[in-house]
């Protein structure tokens, strides 16, 4: 008998998000062992409390929650006002002067890359995303009718390698998406290779006849550590589209608040606005929910207190390098991408299971032989792991 399931959703449950595979084997090896006894680094579920900013925002909207429509519809690009605080904060953060006009709030990031890329793909045409790279992206490309295709990064730093990205580059190259601070590898790519990748976009576009799109996705982009500066991207390109939402700036996740801006320079931005405000409707978001909506703006110029994630990413990097990890630091974000030891990274998760920890394999963000370990846990959490990895490590070292 025939599935009711379509055959693409079944193919997609087959290869689904080892993310979500990892969070289902913890959930039992919780039920079995107790939620203590097992050390979760598999989901980047943001940890910290929310900012004192957002419970104030909270307090004003219950004040109006007597009001007609105080819970109604609003406009599906977001309220004007609120549209106006994310444009003051995106002119802030970039250094451009951008209105409302170029902003369309959404559903989270998720929803804002969504609803881009409905509006813009045709059938066929292809979105060329640096590995490794959040795994949702190529269904997100697929939902459209689009082809995912990738290209590599230095093995050494996870840089962008643009000799890379030129070569994977065809006529039918719509988008090129790049995420930084990066998940998985907590990479943020520098200002000299952003501007390089500029120029050879722009060199492209010419070459093709039409622009090629730069999205950057950047929720992580307030998660930076050592005093590391995330480039702002607007400046460089004109036809750069910025994603990103407070999910993790704000720790507002469950809210689902994001949003779109695009480039003040590019000529086209009009006709795109109006064309993701179509594809936000039609694709069911319809708007962002309306109370997250008020506590962002309350919220806006607030954050989480970054030194508490920075100080897990020292005590994880110690507990990693002491039991013989290699790795590249992470510079923002909250993951760490080691080396799989034994070059098997499926192989070696399972064997961290066997010390109730859990990791995500790299296949799952295209790039086999490494694993990621999210670290928005609290600092017991990874100081009782300690024995755990360097008995897995252990197991695959070579017989002296």
């Amino acid at each position: 008998m025939s599935s009711i399931v379509s055959k693409q959703i079944s193919s997609y449950t087959e290869r689904a998000s080892w993310i979500r595979k990892m969070f289902e084997t913890g959930m039992q090896l919780k039920q079995k062992y107790g939620n203590d006894a097992v050390y979760d680094f598999s989901i980047g579920n943001p940890d910290l409390p929310a900012p004192p900013a957002v419970a104030e925002g909270l307090k004003e909207i219950l004040k109006k929650a007597g009001e007609p429509f105080a819970f109604g519809y609003i406009p599906n690009a977001g309220s004007p006002w609120a549209r106006e605080a994310v444009a003051r904060h995106v002119a802030k953060e970039q250094g451009v002067a951008i209105t409302k006009e170029e902003i369309i709030l959404t559903c989270g990031a998720a929803g804002a890359i969504n609803a881009l890329f409905r509006a813009v793909l045709n059938p066929g045409e292809e979105v060329l995303v640096p590995a490794p790279f959040f795994a949702e992206y190529c269904f997100y490309v697929e939902n459209f009718q689009g082809v995912f295709k990738t290209a590599a990064t230095n093995p050494d730093t996870f840089e962008l390698d643009l000799e890379s990205l030129e070569a994977a580059l065809t006529p039918k190259t719509k988008v090129v998406l790049i995420n930084t601070p990066n998940n998985p590898t907590g990479q943020i790519y520098s200002e000299k290779t952003l501007r390089e990748l500029a120029d050879l976009l722009r060199r492209k576009s010419a070459e093709y006849g039409r622009p090629i799109l730069l999205a950057a996705d950047e929720p992580y982009r307030t998660l930076a550590y050592d005093h590391a500066v995330v480039p702002p991207l607007l400046p460089l390109y004109s036809h750069t589209i910025v994603l990103n939402s407070f999910s993790k700036s704000l720790s507002m996740a469950g809210e689902r608040i994001g949003y779109v801006a695009l480039s003040p320079d590019m000529p086209e931005r009009h006709e795109l606005a109006a064309a993701i405000l179509m594809t936000n409707r039609i694709l069911g978001f319809v708007n962002l929910p309306v109370i997250g909506q008020s506590i962002m703006v309350a919220a806006i110029d607030s954050k989480v207190n970054v030194d508490i994630y920075e100080r897990r990413r020292n005590l994880m990097a110690k507990i990693l390098k002491e039991a013989g990890y290699s790795f590249v630091m992470p510079k923002g974000g909250f993951y760490f991408f080691p080396k799989a030891p034994g070059g098997d990274d499926i192989a070696f998760i399972h064997r961290l299971q066997e010390e109730l920890i859990l990791g995500v394999p790299g296949t799952g963000f295209g790039c086999p032989g490494y694993f990621r370990l999210a670290f928005c846990v609290d600092e017991s959490v990874i100081q009782h792991a300690a024995d755990g990895f360097k008995k897995a490590l252990r197991h695959f070292e070579p017989e002296k």
